[in-house]
C-alpha cells in the first residue's frame, strides 16, 4: 500500500465527510459575517453605532449559543440531528434576509443565529469523538477541518465581494441559502458515518430518548423569537452576554476547584487561564467584520493594479493563508516535534497574542504614511491580515483540539461551548471599540484616521502585553497540562 493510501486509510470514519460538510456549512455565515455591517449601513440606512451593535450581538449570539449547543448536543438531541436542524434554520434565515427589509433582517438573523449558534459545536464534537484522548492525530484533523471551514469562508467572501460591488444583496443571500442547503444534503449522504460515538444520550432508553428529543426540538424552535427580540435590543443584549460570560467563568472555576481527579483539575485550571488570554485575541479578531471593515471601506485605497478590491475580498487574505497554512503548519509541527522541538499549547497561545498584536500595530504606521486625503495604502491592511492569519492558526484550531485533551468527559460539551463563548464575548468588546468610530461618509478619511490610530494602537499593545504575560506563565501551564496518572 502506498504512503498516501496508508494515510487515507488511517483517517477515522466520518472525519473526511465532516471536512466537506464544514465547507458548505460555512458559506452562509461567511456571507453574513463579511456583509452585515455594510448591508445594514448602505442598504437599510442603519447608523454605524446601530450596525456595529448588531454585528457585535451577531457574533456574540453565534458563538455564545455554542455553549448551549454543547449542552443540548448529545444530551437532548444527538449532535448529528442538532447539526442538521440548525442548518435548516440557517437556510430559512438566509432566505428571509434576502427579502431586503429591516423586519426580514431581524427575523432572518434570529433564524440563522439560532441554527449556527447551536450546530457548530456539534460538528466539532462529532469530529473530536473520532479520536481517543491520547491520539496525536486530533490536532492535525482539526487543522485540516479548519482549512475546510476557511475554504467555505474563501468562497463566501469572494461571492459576497462580487455582489457587494454590484449592490445586489438579494442574489447574495440566495447564494448563501443554496450553499447551506448543500451541507444538509452532504450530511444526509453520510448519515451513518457521522453518527455520535460517545455521548450521554446513547445511554438513554427508547422512551427517555423520545422525551429528550421533544424537549430539544421545543428549545430549538423557542429560541428563535427570543433571539429576534434580543436583536432589537442589541445594546442590552450585549450586556447580557457579558454577564453570562462572567457567570460561566465563575461556575467553571468552581467546578474546577471541587473536581476530585487531580490530573483533570489541573487540566481544567490550565484551560481557564488560556481561555482568559484568548479573550484578548478574539476581541482583536472580531474587529475584522466591524471596525476593520469600516476602515477598509472608507480609509483604505482599495484600487490595486487598476482594479477595485471589494471590502469582503480583503478578508480573503485571511482565508487564503488559513487554507494553505493550516495543512502546512500541521506538517511543519509534526516535523519539528520529531526533531525534538517543544511546540506546545502555552507557547502557541502566547505567540499568537503577540503576532496579532503586531498586526494591529502595523495599521497606525500605515495611517502615519497616509496620503494627503487620508487614504491609507492597501499594503498596510494586507500585512495586518497576514499577521492575523498566522496568529489564528496558532490559537483557534489548537484551541478546539485542546478541549479533547483537557476537558473531562462529563464537561467536554460545556467546555467546547465555553471556548466559543469567549469568541462571542470578544465580539461584544469589538463592537464597543468599533462604535467609537465616527459615521462613515465619503471624504472623511483624514478626520477619522486619528480615531483609528488610537483604537488600533491600544488593541495592539494590549495584546502584546498579554502575550508576554502568557510567556512568563509557560512553566506554570506546562505543569498543569499533564496526561499523567490521577493522584490526590
Amino acid at each position: 500500500m502506498s504512503p498516501l493510501k496508508q494515510k487515507i486509510a488511517a483517517i477515522p470514519e466520518g472525519a473526511g465527510a465532516l471536512f466537506f460538510i464544514q465547507i458548505f456549512a460555512t458559506l452562509g455565515f461567511a456571507v453574513l459575517y463579511s456583509t452585515l455591517v455594510l448591508y445594514s449601513t448602505k442598504k437599510l440606512g442603519f447608523s454605524v453605532k446601530d450596525a456595529t451593535a448588531i454585528m457585535g450581538v451577531f457574533g456574540a449570539f453565534n458563538y455564545g449559543l455554542h455553549l448551549f449547543g454543547g449542552y443540548l448536543g448529545g444530551r437532548f438531541i444527538s449532535n448529528r440531528n442538532l447539526f442538521v436542524g440548525g442548518m435548516v434554520l440557517q437556510v430559512l434565515g438566509c432566505a428571509c434576509i434576502s427579502g431586503g427589509t429591516s423586519a426580514q433582517l431581524y427575523w432572518g438573523l434570529a433564524l440563522f443565529l439560532t441554527g449556527s449558534g447551536l450546530n457548530v459545536t456539534c460538528l466539532n464534537l462529532m469530529l473530536t469523538q473520532r479520536f481517543k484522548p491520547e491520539d496525536d492525530r486530533r490536532e492535525s484533523a482539526f487543522l485540516w477541518n479548519y482549512a475546510g471551514m476557511n475554504l467555505g469562508f474563501f468562497i463566501g467572501f469572494t461571492v459576497a465581494g462580487v455582489y457587494q460591488l454590484k449592490q445586489d444583496y438579494e442574489s447574495l443571500f440566495i447564494f448563501a441559502t443554496v450553499g447551506n442547503f448543500m451541507a444538509i444534503v452532504l450530511a444526509g449522504w453520510n448519515w451513518k458515518r457521522i453518527s455520535d460515538l460517545n455521548t450521554p444520550l446513547l445511554q438513554a432508553g427508547p422512551n427517555e430518548f423520545k422525551w429528550r428529543l421533544l424537549a430539544g426540538l421545543l428549545i430549538l424552535v423557542g429560541l428563535v423569537p427570543l433571539v429576534q427580540v434580543m436583536l432589537h435590543h442589541a445594546e442590552i443584549s450585549g450586556y447580557l452576554v457579558l454577564a453570562i460570560s462572567v457567570a460561566i467563568a465563575v461556575i467553571l472555576s468552581y467546578l474546577t476547584f471541587v473536581h476530585k481527579d487531580l490530573r483533570e483539575r489541573r487540566n481544567m485550571a490550565a484551560y481557564l487561564i488560556l481561555a482568559l488570554g484568548s479573550l484578548v485575541f478574539w476581541t482583536l479578531y472580531q474587529m475584522a467584520p466591524s471596525g476593520l471593515q469600516l476602515f477598509a471601506d472608507k480609509n483604505v485605497d482599495r484600487i490595486v493594479w487598476g482594479y477595485e478590491i471589494a471590502p469582503q475580498w480583503i478578508q480573503n487574505i485571511n482565508t487564503f493563508v488559513i487554507m494553505f497554512g493550516g495543512p502546512l503548519m500541521a506538517m511543519l509541527f509534526d516535523h519539528l516535534r520529531k526533531k525534538g522541538w517543544n511546540i506546545d499549547i502555552p507557547r502557541q497561545f502566547s505567540a499568537s497574542l503577540i503576532i496579532i498584536g503586531l498586526g494591529f500595530l502595523v495599521l497606525p504606521v500605515g495611517i502615519s504614511f497616509a496620503a494627503a486625503d487620508g487614504m491609507v495604502a492597501f499594503k498596510w491592511i494586507f500585512i495586518c491580515f497576514i499577521f492575523q492569519s498566522i496568529a489564528e492558526l496558532l490559537i483557534s484550531p489548537i484551541g478546539y483540539a485542546m478541549i479533547g485533551r483537557l476537558a473531562p468527559t462529563q464537561y467536554q460539551g460545556v467546555m467546547m461551548g465555553t471556548w466559543m463563548l469567549v469568541t462571542g464575548t470578544g465580539s461584544i468588546f469589538a463592537s464597543y471599540f468599533s462604535a467609537l468610530i465616527p459615521e462613515a461618509k465619503e471624504g472623511m478619511a483624514a478626520s477619522t484616521n486619528p480615531t483609528y490610530h488610537h483604537i488600533f494602537s491600544m488593541l495592539g499593545w494590549g495584546s502584546v502585553a498579554v502575550g508576554v504575560v502568557l510567556i512568563l506563565l509557560i512553566p506554570v501551564l506546562r505543569r498543569l497540562i499533564t496526561n499523567g496518572p490521577a493522584k490526590e
